[in-house]
């Protein structure tokens, strides 16, 4: 089948919505799927406001729908609600053309810490961009409920993956540090909450692995803390094996890659008790959630680590693709969706 992503997210870009479209992209290849992505890099870009890391497309109204008739997909999945997802959506629309999207961010949640928009207007926007999709993929139920009741429809399930032969137990530590490690990774920005992590009174050492605008401030501001800035591949993998114990503060994410990536490591988790930790994390079993973020991190010391890497090896990326691959809506196959153009 050939089949198109659209995603305003894309390298360099850090982060696990990048790390999920890149690997569903590559293993849909090896299953014999021609894939097109059409992503910044094809266009002029300017800073998004606040969020410099993140380029935001220029000319996307002219250039995606182009791109689009060159390779003449079979399905079209728009992965971001930024200006190529909207330029997607635009044609897909305007020609009848089904198409899929997927719920990756708290956008809503996103931007309401950076600027005062009611999250009643950033959902009406939400909904308006899902509505006309055939299906909406989200990573767990409690995303799911979240959005149903919210008015969203048409949601199906795509579950995550994890590289169980990157991310696994390690013997020695490559972090010389005072045990146990409490560790952050993802992105050091204001809607990860890591503030919420760096505050707590804990014993041994905080290590945040990981870049972002909010990184200069918080380093001044806790200079107890290990920062290691970004690490990838082996060299994160490492950093994640290192850990104790993954610390998870984000309220905003709706499943979190770093959960697996953790267990996967054989390293416990604590987290609030938001979408994503909630679905994944087992009290006892790889960790713990709570309300109580340092209660929940010094309970999770305790874990058995083989039971993490045993829960983690569960999950995979193939499974994930092939979950991805039946909820796509080929053209000509199409049941439609209800709502507003």
């Amino acid at each position: 089948m050939r089949i198109l992503i659209a995603t305003d997210a894309w390298f360099p870009q850090v982060n696990g919505v990048v790390r999920t479209l890149s690997t569903t992209a590559g293993i849909l290849g090896d299953l014999g799927h021609e894939v097109e992505v059409v992503a910044p890099q094809r266009f002029r870009t300017i800073p998004c406001p606040t969020y410099p890391e993140i380029r935001l497309a220029l000319g996307a109204g002219h250039g995606v729908p182009r791109a689009i008739r060159a390779f003449d997909p079979a399905a079209v999945h728009i992965a971001t609600e930024g200006p190529i997802g909207l330029a997607a959506r635009r044609w897909c629309v305007a020609r009848g053309h089904p198409f899929t999207t997927s719920y990756h961010t708290r956008f809503p949640e996103y931007l309401r810490l950076r600027a005062p928009v009611p999250l009643a207007w950033s959902y009406r926007f939400m909904g308006w961009f899902h509505g006309r999709a055939a299906r909406t993929m989200v990573a767990t139920r409690s995303m799911e409920q979240e959005l149903e009741s919210r008015g969203f429809r048409h949601l199906v399930r795509w579950t995550r993956g994890v590289d169980v032969s990157l991310f696994r137990p390690r013997q020695g530590s490559v972090l010389d540090l005072p045990r146990p490690l409490f560790m952050y990774v993802g992105r050091v920005a204001v809607e990860k909450n890591v503030e919420a992590f760096l505050a707590l009174d804990l014993p041994g050492t905080k290590v945040v692995v990981g870049d972002g605008p909010a990184l200069t401030e918080l380093r001044r501001r806790h200079p107890d803390t290990h920062f290691t800035g970004y690490r990838m591949g082996e060299e994160l993998a490492a950093c994640v094996a290192a850990a104790d114990v993954m610390v998870f503060p984000s309220l905003t994410d709706t499943f979190g890659l770093v959960l697996l990536e953790a267990m996967a490591s054989g390293v416990p988790v604590a987290a609030f008790p938001a979408p994503g930790p909630r679905d994944v994390v087992r009290d006892g079993v790889n960790g713990f959630v709570g309300e109580d973020l340092r209660a929940a991190a010094l309970a999770a010391l305790e874990v058995d680590r083989d039971a993490c890497r045993a829960f983690a090896e569960g999950y995979s990326w193939e499974a994930s693709t092939r979950q991805f691959l039946a909820n796509l809506d080929p053209r000509g196959d199409a049941s439609g969706a209800a709502g507003a153009t």
